[in-house]
């Protein structure tokens, strides 16, 4: 699905009728030529017939012409990277970094 806002962006993904990727939640982390995009997300298991547990994408665009184009896009895998990550940016946050 092509996008000519940021706030248009999905990962929500259709097959055969059945949702495969289903967007959660997001939050948009940059706008402009280039914008950056987390997702919480679920995906479909065929296997037990029921969506997984929830996953996290951070994906940039950058809009061409008049549409958003995916350039890149980090997958947290588990829910520890999830709160490693967030550890690690809090205790970026609070470095007193004046000289």
């Amino acid at each position: 699905m092509a996008a000519s806002t940021v706030e248009e962006l999905s990962i929500a993904y259709e097959e055969d009728g059945l949702q495969i990727i289903k967007e959660l939640d997001k939050a948009i982390l940059s706008k402009g030529a280039w914008a950056t995009v987390i997702f919480r997300y679920q995906e479909w298991n065929r296997a037990k017939e029921a969506y997984g547990p929830d996953k996290y994408t951070i994906r940039r665009y950058q809009k061409k012409g008049n549409e958003y184009r995916q350039q890149s896009k980090f997958t947290i895998s588990s829910p520890d990277q999830a709160r490693k990550l967030i550890d690690v940016l809090e205790s970026w946050m609070n470095v007193d970094t004046t000289d």
